[in-house]
């Protein structure tokens, strides 16, 4: 209980603060870099749960389940840093951002479903059930990269 009740707490503040976090940003570089950064850190969670799931790394429940929780957080942050000024300087992101800002929210919000499902896959402690959900996830990822981010 406690833990879904702490789950529950991280989760909705990451959606508070995300949801602030543009009005934050001194500048459109500061913006760039917390979303990198956000970015970066979700991605080295889910790269351990795909190890687990292509079977490059042993299987560990608690490890999955604890790295999708982060996932599941950190997945809420980056998207308020996508904010007008920030389609220039070290970014991949391609300007179909802004100029299709509903695709952009669909394919992101695509992903935060993905995410949820991720995150209680993970929580069943089944790898079978794991292995489904990081393949949505990631092809919910190569989605929007494929559309919105330069190579």
């Amino acid at each position: 209980m406690f833990k879904r009740s702490l789950s529950l707490v991280v989760c909705s503040a990451a959606i508070v603060l995300g949801s602030q976090a543009q009005a934050q940003f001194a500048k459109p570089e500061d913006a760039i870099k917390y979303r990198k950064n956000a970015l970066f850190v979700m991605q080295q969670h889910f790269a351990r749960l795909a190890a687990m799931a292509q079977g490059k790394a042993p299987y560990d429940a608690k490890v999955a389940a604890d790295n999708a929780a982060i996932v599941a957080s950190m997945a809420v942050l980056p998207w308020a840093a996508f904010g007008e000024g920030t389609d220039k300087g070290d970014t991949k992101a391609k300007a179909e951002i802004w100029k299709d800002k509903d695709g952009f929210k669909q394919v992101n919000d695509k992903f935060l479903v993905e995410v949820s499902k991720l995150k209680t896959a993970a929580g069943t402690g089944k790898l079978d059930d794991l292995k489904a959900a990081v393949s949505a996830t990631a092809a919910s990822c190569k989605a929007c990269h494929d559309d919105y981010r330069a190579k």
